[in-house]
């Protein structure tokens, strides 16, 4: 009997087009720090996840950097005008930075982010900038700690980034803090198996030997090392100190010559920059500009996750985020030189590799290095093979999901099979893996005898096995020069 029971047309909609992989994002990072706020729409978001996609949504959610503090002054130097009792005055106007700038990264870092090229990301907020605990736990919601647990549970992000690991008394120390939270964070990489972690090594003695023996020693622990990334050294960049006019005490001197009839050197009455702003706004304007020309220096872990996302989109997650310029920087804080690198870049007892940042004339700022901290593993010393790995394994898995509780035979297994090789073949010619072929590139197994046994269906195991031809960087460009004799 016909299943139409009234006469008509009917149309049945038949899909010829095999199933398709949704390709995750490669480039989401989560920073983990300090705000000065944390409300959005009147809620409070402190410990919570929140996306943004640019620094204007930041500052609407976050606010701005933590105020520093300069000591600034102004002085009028006098001299006698010749046959006259008139003076001429020579202005000069300092502004000197804190010694100990605020240990609070987080907003400056991510200014850093969306100029290198950054785009949709996550902030969570663990705390003020009063409220600083020295040592954090995950059951603390307020401590970066607690942060890295709360973030754990967003699939989305796949960078953990982590400005403000430095404890704030005193701002110089690395205590095992540092590492507490790098291993946290390489271990939660390793159960989720979708992120990575960018790690800043801290340039606390000014000595780059000093400074990788104790990053490697102290600060890093010896698992899960394919899930991280290292770099060094901070950079000096040419952004500005957050600062607040209202703050800011000016002290105004007037130095005259000896002798000089009218005056009395001395120092007039303090005030603060708005008031200053506001009786003498010329004047205002030139402590304006002063604090202006003093620039902030960061870990460089907010410019390297711009720049992941940058050649993410330019070129793919399988090109090395290396080689490439590092924009709103003046240079890196240290100048490392080709023999000060070699050691950075292998190290024979611990592998734990460290990509440097360069600057290179004519060519500006550059990263050059593409190690993870896996530098002596065969198989996962570039980051853009772990990486790619991440990307298709997290790809395929939420693509697969279709398969469970479908019947575990040849039509679900042939189903699965020319979903995954028609996402690998556009991998390939994308430029993603090895081989002139595809056959040569990447390899799909799935089948009673082949990848299963007749237990393993039994006991409703569908198990596919997947072979894939990454790509590598040329990190080493050997040249053979050989001496031509002159041929008669």
């Amino acid at each position: 009997m016909s299943k139409y029971r009234t006469p008509g047309v009917y149309f049945k909609e038949i899909f010829n087009l095999p199933a398709s992989v949704a390709q995750v994002e490669t480039a989401i990072p989560a920073f983990i720090g300090h705000t000065d706020l944390a409300q959005k729409n009147a809620e409070n978001v402190q410990g919570v996840p929140t996306r943004i996609t640019s620094m204007l949504e930041f500052e609407g959610i976050f606010g701005k950097g933590n105020p520093e503090s300069f000591t600034i002054t102004i002085e009028d130097s006098y001299e006698a005008a010749k046959g006259l009792g008139e003076k001429i005055s020579n202005r000069t106007i300092t502004a000197i930075p804190p010694k100990h700038p605020s240990p609070f990264k987080l907003y400056y870092c991510l200014q850093l982010y969306f100029s290198n090229g950054g785009g949709p990301c996550y902030i969570l907020s663990v705390g003020s900038f009063t409220n600083v605990p020295d040592k954090g736990n995950s059951t603390n919601p307020e401590s970066i700690l607690g942060g890295l647990e709360a973030i754990k549970a967003i699939d989305e992000p796949t960078l953990l980034v982590f400005p403000d690991i430095i404890p704030a008394s005193p701002p110089q120390t690395i205590g095992s803090l540092y590492k507490d939270i790098y291993d946290a964070a390489l271990t939660q990489c390793k159960i989720l198996k979708d992120r990575f972690v960018i790690i800043d090594v801290k340039d606390v003695t000014a000595d780059p030997v000093s400074d990788a023996h104790n990053f490697r020693d102290n600060c890093v622990g010896y698992s899960n090392l394919k899930y991280g990334a290292a770099y060094y050294p901070n950079l000096s960049t040419s952004l500005n100190y957050a600062y607040s006019p209202t703050h800011l005490t000016i002290t105004h001197r007037n130095i005259y010559p000896s002798g000089f009839p009218l005056l009395e050197a001395g120092v007039s009455d303090s005030l603060t920059l708005a008031a200053l702003q506001n009786s003498n706004p010329s004047l205002g304007r030139s402590v304006h500009n002063e604090i202006k020309q003093q620039y902030i220096t960061l870990p460089p872990s907010g410019a390297i996750a711009g720049i992941y996302t940058r050649v993410d989109r330019e070129r793919g997650v399988w090109k090395a985020p290396a080689n490439v310029d590092v924009r709103n920087v003046i240079g890196p804080s240290l100048d490392l030189s080709h023999q000060q690198q070699e050691t950075f870049n292998v190290d024979v007892t611990s592998g734990k590799s460290i990509n440097v940042i360069r600057q290179f004339t004519g060519k500006g700022t550059l990263v050059w290095g593409a190690r993870t901290l896996a530098g002596n593993d065969n198989e996962w010393r570039y980051i853009p093979v772990k990486r790619l790995f991440i990307f298709i394994e997290e790809s395929l898995k939420k693509a697969t999901k279709f398969v469970v509780f479908e019947p575990n035979d040849a039509n679900t297994w042939l189903r699965a099979k020319t979903l995954i090789e028609n996402f690998l073949i556009k991998l390939w010619r994308d430029g993603a893996l090895v081989g002139a072929k595809p056959d040569q590139a990447f390899f799909v197994r799935v089948g009673l005898g082949q990848t299963m046994s007749a237990q393993d269906i039994l006991d409703g195991n569908l198990i596919i096995e997947i072979g894939i031809a990454a790509v590598r960087p040329a990190e080493f460009t050997i040249l053979n020069l050989t001496h031509k004799l002159q041929e008669h």
